[in-house]
């Protein structure tokens, strides 16, 4: 079996899984996906709830990694029921921690069109939890192999008394 064809079938299974957690209907409709580490480690990386909802729209609107995402901020303040002017500041301030880069495109005739955002901040920020974790799995991985491995006492029964 070729690796393309095994990952493909991986894939499909874990579609399966998500369908059976969130429902088929939800799933067709359209998901996301953020790692783990951003999420278990937000408060580590400096992001409140309002960062942390940005950051998952943000993502949202990132379909391929050479198009960055770009939302008008009246999208994700309407998507997250805040104004305009508090996802500006929480942008400003996540641009401040070098978490996201903003890349304004301003048009001198037809006005400006929407910012891009880059999240490479974010992903190199998150990469030494990421390698914290992957080593906290590595060892759990080798102490049950060691568990494992022992050799377990046998039972022995006389019966002949």
């Amino acid at each position: 079996m070729s690796e393309g064809n095994s990952q493909e079938k991986a894939d499909v299974e874990r579609l399966r899984t998500n369908e059976k957690k969130w429902s088929k209907p939800l799933m067709a409709a359209g998901w996301n996906v953020i790692p783990n580490v951003i999420i278990e480690k937000q408060e580590a990386l400096g992001l409140d709830a309002i960062d942390m909802n940005i950051v998952v729209h943000l993502s949202h609107y990132w379909w391929h990694p050479d198009n960055l995402p770009h939302p008008s901020v009246a999208t994700i303040a309407k998507a997250i029921g805040v104004k305009p002017r508090t996802v500006q500041k929480h942008i400003k301030r996540l641009e401040a921690a070098n978490l996201v880069k903003r890349e304004e495109r301003r048009h001198t005739k037809l006005g400006s069109a929407t910012n891009l955002y880059d999240l490479s901040g974010l992903i190199e920020a998150a990469k030494p939890f990421a390698a914290e974790k992957m080593s906290e799995i590595t060892r759990a991985k080798e102490a049950k192999k060691e568990r494992l491995s022992r050799k377990k006492p046998r039972l022995v029964v006389d019966n002949e008394i």
